[in-house]
């Protein structure tokens, strides 16, 4: 397959999006107190690290297979850690990271719903909408995240 220099353009800034959240993620996994967020910061940064990857592939000419049907969000059950009215500094700092990260998933969320139709190709756009899910499943699962502990 090959892309027009505007489609490869759009990919190439999609991915430099994934790879600021996958170093994002690395460093909030270092900085988050609760181990419970720490895991999930863990886990979102595998995710995006598997979406920069996909992209490198449709780079170079190759379109992956979705399964455009993800359930981590809807799946995912945190612990909770924090009392839901404590104010701890170590809540706060986490509150802070976690809706930090949201606000990433809805922004990058967005980039992708921006930019699928700009592709003539029906398997890239359905590749790019498989990642816009996930990523509203990655801020699913920070917002439940925050429900848990009493930070929504």
């Amino acid at each position: 397959m090959l892309l027009k220099q505007k489609e490869l353009d759009v990919i190439t800034e999609l991915q430099t999006q994934e790879k600021n959240c996958v170093e994002k993620y690395r460093r909030y996994k270092e900085q988050a107190r609760d181990p419970e967020l720490k895991q999930l910061f863990g886990r979102i940064q595998q995710l995006e690290q598997k979406h920069f990857d996909t992209l490198g592939k449709v780079l170079n000419g190759e379109v992956p297979s979705c399964d455009c049907n993800d359930d981590n969000g809807k799946n995912y059950e945190p612990k909770a850690t924090y009392d839901a009215m404590g104010q701890s500094e170590d809540k706060q700092s986490d509150n802070f990271l976690v809706t930090d990260c949201i606000g990433t998933e809805k922004m990058v969320s967005s980039e992708y719903n921006t930019n699928v139709f700009r592709f003539g190709s029906a398997g890239v756009r359905k590749l790019l909408a498989d990642i816009q899910v996930e990523e509203q499943n990655h801020a699913e699962m920070l917002y439940k995240y925050k429900t848990a502990n009493g930070m929504a």
